[in-house]
């Protein structure tokens, strides 16, 4: 099954895939492997903002 443990992107692949034809498996990886990547530089900016307006 895709939601092993050592891979949190598998299921968000999969639904990705699951969502039409014309995605190779591979597309479909790097696309969900990019938003993840993205999706967390954003958060750990928003956390250091965060931690730096508490210290003010």
């Amino acid at each position: 099954m895709a939601e092993e443990q050592g891979d949190p992107l598998a299921a968000w692949t999969e639904r990705l895939l699951g969502l039409g034809a014309g995605i190779s498996p591979q597309d479909a990886r790097s696309f969900v492997r990019d938003l993840y990547t993205h999706a967390q530089a954003t958060l750990d900016a928003e956390r250091a903002e965060a931690e730096a307006a508490r210290e003010e």
